[in-house]
This record gives structure tokens, C-alpha cells and sequence, in this order.
């Protein structure tokens, strides 16, 4: 597996990472324990280090399943857990004061079953508190040896300025992909500015990339992509055609649309770290080979070309009330 670093001050992680959230039942309708530990495993076993996980994801579940993992093998493991949708009194909300981001690392820690978390992000932007204060709070987490770097998520690019004034900032995690590139045009250029790593999440279009979702059907009834724009109505057949065209390109190439999808996001600079997830070792090890791929000029143009027919906001009104950008 080929390394890169996020940020300034050294965090070595895999090319690529994986994400976790699927392994829990509330997103993408129920997944398999015994396979997603299986993938986990795997993963590991194929050199991917970078673990990405929430306290929000299954309401600890996700945390506490890779708690199986970190138990035998946490110094292979590169841990990347959020905070900040506070989920208690049985309402979600976004919540960066500095009591809860106390609470909620222990409780991260204790769910995870380590001493320490590797990489610690505010998961949205809570607009009642300004963002110095709660990143003094989570950089006296640092101090404290719970936390060895800091993340944000969802942010723009003067918050990211903000907050690095208070600490270095490790990473930022944003949603970003052949067909989600809002952060490209003010974000990217501050994240490189201030020498923070990017790692995208939902690299393959929360999947619809990967040609794999065929009907509005395929879509498991407690699908929360049921309610995104991109997939609903005329939206969905027009991507749908769009993402054969790409498969038609990867296909020619000799790739899958997975890979040809995730080697574009890698392809865009060696300061991404994009986290596909998935629940099984199949998919798992298609997309780790994308780290040989290398797209040449001529590549990278015609995929830009087709892909900037996407239509369709990336998140429903509510979904793009909670991001930053």
C-alpha cells in the first residue's frame, strides 16, 4: 500500500482509508457484523491504516464494532472518529460546546476501547460557539494524550483559517468526488495554504459511482439516499446515464467505475486521502487497487467532461443547512 501524509506534522496514513459508517444499520439499510469485521481485517491486511468512524454513526454501534478490531490489532490502526451531533434527549443536534466535546471523547475512547484517539474531528460546524473556542477545548485534548491530531468537517475555508490560529489542523473531511466538487474553488486552495490534508468522504458518489445501483429500487426502503436530490426523479436516470458513461471509460481502460472514480480523487493531489466505504472484501479490494492506477492528462480531461453533467444538489435542503461551506 502506498502512504501519504495528512498535514504538517506527520500523520503517515494509507492512500487509501476506509470508511465505517456502512457497517452500522442506520444509512445504507443493515449490514452483515461477521463481513464488516471480515472487511475491517482485511483491509488492515492490505496495509490500509486509516479507520474512519463518528460517534453519531448507529449511536456508538460503529465504534463499538471496531472495538472488536483495535482490541487485537490497534497499533496497525490509525484512528479517525467525530464528535458534534449530539444526539441525547432523542433529537439530533450539532453541539461543539466545550462540556459536550469533553464528554464525548470519553465516551468515543470508552466505546472504542483505546487510551487514545489518533485523529479527533469536529464532524459539522456549530454556528452558537465560535470555532476558536471549541478547538481550544479539543486541543487541550491534545495536551491531555486522549488526542494526537485534529480534524474538521464540513467547513469553509475561513473557518479552517480560524481554527488554525487556535492549532494545527491535521485534516479536513469533506465530501468530495467526480460529482461533488463544491470545495474546489475557496477550500482546497485554503487547506493547501495552511498545509491541511483532505480526506474525502463518499469518493464513489455515495456509491451511485461504482455502477452498481441500477433503479430507484436497488435503494433498501431505510436508504437515506432515498431522500437526496441526485437520486430522485429525472435526476436519478440522467446520472444514471452519466455514470454508464463512465463505466464505458473504465471498462475500455480495463478498470471498474469504482476504480476509475478513485483514482481520479487520488489523481488530484498527493494531500487526498479518500475513504470509500464498504462492508464487504470484494469491493473492498477493488478499490484499494486504484492506488496503481495512474490517469493521464488526456484521462482526467474526459472524465471532467462527462462528469460535470451531474445534476442535483449533493444533500437535500436540511443535509446542506448543516455544512460550512
Amino acid at each position: 500500500m502506498k502512504m501519504r501524509t495528512l498535514g504538517r506534522n506527520g500523520l503517515q496514513v494509507s492512500a487509501i482509508g476506509l470508511g465505517c459508517m456502512s457497517m452500522s444499520p442506520v444509512y445504507y439499510g443493515a449490514a452483515d457484523e461477521n463481513e464488516s469485521l471480515a472487511t475491517v481485517h482485511d483491509a488492515l491486511d492490505h496495509g490500509v491504516n486509516l479507520l474512519d468512524t463518528a460517534d453519531i454513526y448507529g449511536l456508538g454501534h460503529n465504534e463499538r464494532l471496531l472495538s472488536q478490531v483495535l482490541k487485537e490489532r490497534r497499533n496497525e490502526v490509525v484512528l479517525a472518529t467525530k464528535f458534534g451531533f449530539d444526539a441525547s434527549g432523542g433529537m439530533r443536534r450539532i453541539n461543539n460546546h466545550p462540556d459536550y466535546i469533553k464528554t464525548a471523547v470519553d465516551s468515543s475512547l470508552q466505546r472504542l476501547g483505546i487510551d487514545h484517539i489518533d485523529l479527533y474531528y469536529m464532524h459539522r460546524l456549530d454556528t452558537s460557539i465560535p470555532v476558536e473556542e471549541s478547538v481550544g477545548v479539543m486541543a487541550d485534548l491534545v495536551q491531555a494524550g486522549k488526542v494526537r491530531h485534529l480534524g474538521l468537517s464540513e467547513v469553509g475555508a475561513d473557518t479552517l483559517r480560524r481554527a488554525s490560529r487556535v492549532h494545527p489542523i491535521t485534516a479536513l473531511q469533506s465530501e468530495y468526488s467526480l460529482w461533488s466538487r463544491d470545495i474546489e474553488e475557496q477550500i482546497l486552495p485554503a487547506c493547501r495554504e495552511l498545509g491541511i490534508g483532505i480526506v474525502p468522504y463518499s469518493p464513489l458518489g455515495r456509491g451511485f459511482l461504482s455502477g452498481q445501483i441500477q433503479k430507484f429500487e436497488d435503494f433498501a426502503p431505510d436508504d437515506f439516499r432515498r431522500s437526496q436530490p441526485r437520486f430522485q426523479g429525472e435526476n436519478f436516470q440522467i446520472n444514471l446515464d452519466i455514470v454508464k458513461e463512465l463505466e464505458s471509460l473504465a471498462t475500455d481502460r480495463g478498470y471498474t467505475a469504482s476504480q476509475l472514480a478513485l483514482a481520479w480523487v487520488l489523481a488530484q493531489g498527493e494531500d487526498l486521502v479518500p475513504i470509500p466505504g464498504t462492508t464487504k472484501r470484494k469491493n473492498l479490494r477493488s478499490n484499494i487497487s486504484a492506488v496503481e492506477i495512474e490517469l493521464s492528462r488526456d484521462d482526467i480531461d474526459r472524465i471532467n467532461a462527462i462528469a460535470n453533467r451531474i445534476v442535483g444538489p449533493r444533500y437535500n435542503e436540511l443535509g446542506m443547512s448543516l455544512t460550512n461551506l
